[in-house]
């Protein structure tokens, strides 16, 4: 039977009925793993982690380098199953260079194979595909996200349970200091335990926020994504998803309560939920998929932001992230919310992250006449997720620190 490979971040149609997913992995010795998880993004209690030592439950199960789920038998609270690869932990130092390849096969189907992009990063997890349920069935998707957490991080992020090893205490990350005086100490212990996955890009966003001068300072961050119809592509890869990460690592180092409020622009009223620290792996898709696509009202969404920034009663500023992929529609009722807002201790930064026009937004700022104080645009290409780390923290923070210094 043939066999049809499938792209990161594409998805194909399953039947109710027992499906395999077979792993292949060149180099370090691999462990394969599944996670049960509830609606909430969240295993329902470390049961749901099905591994070598715990190799069957609720109709998943593990033998070797393959998952069997018996779709039909999953009980109902399971929303959706990840199916991970990791490094065996008896091998120090080992790190995935080219990725897992993946098969999935049910009787009387064709055989799907994927193949993620090699990883650079030192990853020591991969989230291979994930099954999920859609409107009464079941879908499988690729993911072929790599992390360099392994795979008790990647537990801990999806609720896990797992004890540390005490060798693997967290350890604050001290900012660089410069001309004498020592910058403050960015506590990322938060991190450690909540969110290892994270861990290295806060740890890129404080040293850019040392290196401008504002290491010590706070503010509330929010993020407003783009829910356009053109936009569909960048969801469906994880651009967006990837993306979200890169800001609540951000703010980690701003706030301190390690929850991002997000806020979709679509056609409809604005959809606000939030992401955390400890909810944040697949929380974009989760959340994306409950709303139609659209025509942005980027308008209401800032207004959605800015309302829920008053009404929360933050003493600190706000740092107001906007992903922008297209001209906005509402042109003069953004400009007359960047002025209203210019002294209510709202900073707004508006990164252009897609494949439309945003020349409105780039020339915000052109026109000595019409200056924002309080505005900025960052262009961050087509895809983010390729910017180096350092480099994107920088277009992020740059304009923002100048505006908190006094």
């Amino acid at each position: 039977m043939q066999t049809m490979p499938l792209r990161k971040g594409e998805n194909k149609a399953l039947a109710t009925a027992p499906v395999v997913l077979s792993v292949s992995v060149q180099g370090p010795a691999a462990d394969v793993s599944a996670l049960l998880l509830g609606v909430d993004g969240k295993v329902r209690s470390d049961d749901d982690l099905v591994f070598y030592n715990h190799p069957a439950h609720d109709g998943v199960s593990i033998a070797g380098s393959a998952v069997t789920a018996d779709l039909a038998r999953v009980p109902a609270g399971v929303d959706r199953v990840v199916i991970a690869a990791s490094v065996d932990p008896l091998q120090p130092g080992a790190v995935f260079a080219r990725a897992p390849q993946l098969s999935v096969t049910q009787p009387a189907s064709p055989t799907l194979s994927f193949t993620a992009p090699d990883f650079t990063s030192g990853e020591t997890v991969v989230v291979l595909a994930e099954l999920y349920r859609r409107q009464g069935g079941w879908k499988v998707r690729a993911v072929g996200q790599g992390y360099a957490s392994g795979l008790a991080g990647l537990a801990t992020d999806y609720g896990v349970d797992v004890e540390p090893a005490a060798s693997s205490a967290p350890v604050p990350h001290q900012a660089r200091g410069t001309s004498g005086s020592a910058r403050a100490v960015v506590d990322l212990a938060k991190v450690e335990r909540r969110a290892p996955g994270l861990v290295a890009p806060a740890r890129q966003a404080g040293q850019v926020l040392a290196n401008r001068g504002i290491a010590d300072r706070r503010a509330a961050v929010y993020l407003i994504l783009d829910h356009d119809w053109h936009m569909e592509e960048l969801y469906e890869s994880f651009a967006v998803q990837a993306f979200a990460e890169r800001v609540l690592a951000l703010s980690a180092n701003l706030d301190d309560d390690g929850t991002v409020p997000v806020i979709f622009s679509s056609k409809d009223e604005p959809f606000l939920e939030e992401i955390r620290l400890d909810n944040y792996r697949g929380r974009i898709g989760q959340l994306h998929t409950q709303i139609d696509w659209g025509w942005g009202n980027v308008a209401a969404s800032m207004r959605r932001a800015v309302g829920h920034y008053q009404e929360s009663g933050a003493a600190d500023p706000a740092f107001i992230v906007t992903q922008v992929g297209e001209e906005p529609w509402d042109k003069a009722e953004v400009r007359s919310l960047l002025q209203n807002t210019a002294s209510l201790g709202v900073f707004w930064l508006f990164v252009g992250f897609g494949r439309g026009k945003l020349a409105f937004y780039k020339n915000l700022n052109a026109s000595a006449s019409a200056t924002f104080t309080n505005v900025a645009f960052y262009d961050a290409s087509k895809n983010p997720g390729a910017v180096p780390g350092e480099r994107f923290y920088l277009g992020l923070v740059d304009a923002f620190a100048a505006w908190m210094r006094p």
